[in-house]
């Protein structure tokens, strides 16, 4: 990325509750993955830029952190409803950008407005506890209280969905926020912008700061910067953890991922076929809770593999906005070859490539960055195409025995975001439950992302932090926890205590 000389639309920040367009001196090519044409050139902030979001949301934290909670709910209220009314737009701005298909955009829109109808009920998530009487005129109760300003930095694939894990949740309790979105495709991110604002949000409660690796250094190391929610890669996921913390910044960073099916030998063969392939294609497999490795178990590999290769060669790839389409573009040129790159690597490995993508090409879209469904059997775990996130639309198949040398293989592997089981056998769904060291488990759901009441995050390299992602996990992570005695001055005897006070 660097400086460009387009002619496209300019797409820039929102600070302080207005478009700004910053200095300027730094752009980045935006394109259209299903045409590869350039629709515009998103700007590029420098420090500058990130230190004027930042005091701006300096300025709205005090007077937002001391709004009643049932106001500040009112105004998520408003904001849902506008998402809602807004729905095919922002999708259509996904698919511009992004390239998925207008379908799945607008379920991503969903899931995120989900998010925000859980941060509605923030006035009863705030409660605290009380407890009368711990000592003799002695009351004990807790308080939630915001942080200051948080940063939200979040991956490409999810333009709107994973900004809505975070702010929704950290504005409602009472936080002022400056959103860092992925520079491939930032416009939904101006566009959520614009709709809290209409929704009644204060200005620079809420402020968007488009860059690369610059902007989000300043966001690491600003000291006005209280927490840093992060979406991406296991090392930037390191790296945004060990940066921000020696900032003295909370953290929260969910890394990447090499999800595993498990199919059973007892398993409806149909059921997982359909699972596997909506799973592992959709997207082009850029979606961190994707199914890159199906585990086949016993007897059931080749009539697997099989059917799993009818239907890889059967998909319709195409633009995202033709309703046709079940699979779209991947985002660049440079990460189609970068996955077209891995499958090389399987093929030098030796696994058996079954169905080969490579060099799709669309009719009508020929300059479009796309890539064909891609099948590998007798995959090994010694093998790239099984130990790292390939982030496309590549399925791996490995045989394995029985059900413990299937478990075997999950713990092994160093991710540990999501996990399916398909069975037919409730034993056998309860104890790999109970032994597998993945953070969301599936159970005949081959993409189990939690609802907004629960929480979304990893195990192992698919977490840094100690807290996941929206639900109850998010309040706390947004929140500081205060503890509160106090007596009246009725209640308390003459004389100083030199002894530690114990309850009496």
């Amino acid at each position: 990325m660097g400086k460009t000389e387009t002619a496209m639309v300019s797409i820039g920040h929102w600070i302080d509750g207005a478009a700004h367009a910053g200095n300027a001196t730094r752009s980045s090519e935006v394109f259209n993955p299903a045409t590869g044409e350039v629709v515009g050139a998103v700007q590029l902030a420098d420090a500058t830029t990130v230190d004027a979001a930042v005091q701006a949301a300096v300025r709205a934290f005090p007077a937002w952190a001391d709004t009643p909670p049932l106001r500040r709910a009112r105004v998520m209220f408003k904001f849902k409803e506008l998402l809602e009314a807004n729905r095919d737009p922002l999708a259509a701005a996904i698919t511009r950008e992004h390239g998925k298909v207008f379908e799945d955009a607008k379920g991503e829109v969903t899931r995120g407005i989900e998010v925000v109808e859980f941060a509605c009920g923030i006035p009863h998530l705030l409660k605290g506890e009380y407890s009368e009487q711990v000592s003799t005129g002695i009351d004990q109760f807790s308080l939630r209280q915001p942080l200051g300003v948080c940063a939200g930095i979040t991956p490409f694939n999810f333009p709107c969905m994973v900004p809505m894990w975070m702010f929704p949740i950290a504005i409602a309790c009472g936080n002022t926020f400056v959103l860092k979105p992925s520079e491939r495709d930032p416009s939904a991110s101006l566009l959520l912008a614009e709709l809290l604002k209409l929704a009644g949000l204060p200005d620079g409660v809420f402020n968007v700061v488009q860059g690369d690796k610059a902007a989000v250094d300043a966001l690491l190391t600003h000291p006005d910067v209280a927490a840093v929610s992060f979406v991406g890669s296991t090392p930037i996921a390191q790296y945004i953890q060990n940066t921000a913390t020696a900032h003295g910044k909370r953290v929260q960073a969910l890394g990447g991922a090499k999800n595993h099916m498990v199919v059973m030998p007892d398993a409806d063969l149909e059921q997982a076929v359909d699972a596997l392939i909506g799973s592992a294609y959709g997207s082009a497999g850029e979606r961190c809770m994707a199914i890159s490795v199906c585990v086949a178990v016993g007897r059931i590999g080749d009539e697997l593999v099989k059917r799993l290769a009818e239907r890889t060669r059967a998909l319709k790839i195409g633009d995202g906005m033709d309703a046709a389409s079940e699979m779209g573009p991947l985002v660049t040129a440079q990460h189609r070859d970068k996955v077209a790159g891995y499958v090389d690597a399987g093929v030098a490995e030796g696994a058996r490539l079954v169905v080969d993508g490579r060099g799709h090409v669309v009719p009508g879209r020929e300059r479009g960055f796309f890539l064909g469904g891609c099948l590998f059997d007798d995959v090994q775990p010694s093998m790239r195409i099984y130990r790292e996130e390939i982030f496309g639309p590549v399925l791996s198949v490995v045989r394995v025995p029985d059900f413990a040398a299937a478990v075997q293989l999950v713990n092994d592997h160093e991710f540990g975001n999501g996990v399916a089981l398909f069975t037919a056998d409730g034993n056998t769904a309860r104890e790999f439950t109970r032994r597998v060291k993945i953070g969301m488990v599936g159970i005949n759901v081959p993409i189990p992302v939690p609802m907004a009441f629960y929480s979304f995050g990893g195990w192992k390299k698919s977490l840094f932090g100690d807290t996941h992602a929206y639900g109850m996990e998010g309040v706390r992570f947004y929140t500081r926890y205060k503890a509160v005695m106090q007596r009246w001055p009725g209640s308390i005897g003459k004389g100083a205590e030199f002894v530690m006070p114990t309850s009496k």
